[in-house]
């Protein structure tokens, strides 16, 4: 007889804070690991869910965000995207992340999918989300960022995927999903006509 799989195997013995900001808090665990053995485990707490959007104008185009990364020390292409404090619904953040990175705002958001980014270390949650009907406001960015916005063919999104220019997960992530269901004809772009 097998084991049921979805039953959590780790006893957690001793949980310590290490450490806690406004975004994040790392605790250190002493564990019994599925094995049986005694362990360590690290695990960093996201106190915000991350929030992602791409948006599409009538032709076809997307904008991408670029910005030097602290934790990677690189240059970073990622498609529009910020936390979202458990206060806020993650549509109403993409919609504000989308207006200060972009200073665009859209008609029409629909919602494209979840994932956990990085579930061996960390817990942190995300939703993206597909925006359309695209019009210009002033952005308005966080002070901390420097931010540099490019529009792009979508096409020309996907291929930075593929080609590793993006490499952020959320933005890689929403982009080969609005990509895949593209190519098994469950999303078709929607264009808003104004007038």
């Amino acid at each position: 007889m097998s084991a049921n799989r979805e039953v959590n195997p780790w006893i957690i013995l001793d949980e310590q804070e290490v450490y806690q900001n406004a975004w994040i808090q790392l605790n250190h665990y002493k564990v019994i690991n599925p094995s049986g053995k005694e362990g360590i485990y690290g695990k960093v707490h996201f106190k915000n869910k991350a929030v992602g959007v791409i948006p599409i104008d009538e032709t076809l185009h997307t904008y991408l965000v670029g910005q030097y990364r602290f934790t990677i020390q690189q240059y970073s292409w990622e498609i529009p995207e910020g936390g979202c404090p458990e206060n806020e619904t993650a549509l109403s953040a993409a919609k504000r992340e989308l207006m200060e990175e972009t200073g665009l705002q859209a008609e029409k958001w629909e919602y494209l999918g979840a994932a956990f980014l990085s579930n061996s270390v960390t817990d942190e949650a995300s939703e993206f989300f597909v925006a359309t009907g695209l019009s210009k406001y002033k952005s308005a960015p966080e002070e901390t960022e420097q931010l540099a916005v490019k529009k792009v063919a979508l096409q020309q999104a996907f291929e930075m995927v593929e080609n590793g220019t993006i490499t952020d997960a959320l933005s890689v992530l929403a982009l080969q999903k609005l990509q895949l269901l593209w190519m098994q004809g469950k999303w078709k772009p929607i264009i808003l006509q104004h007038g």
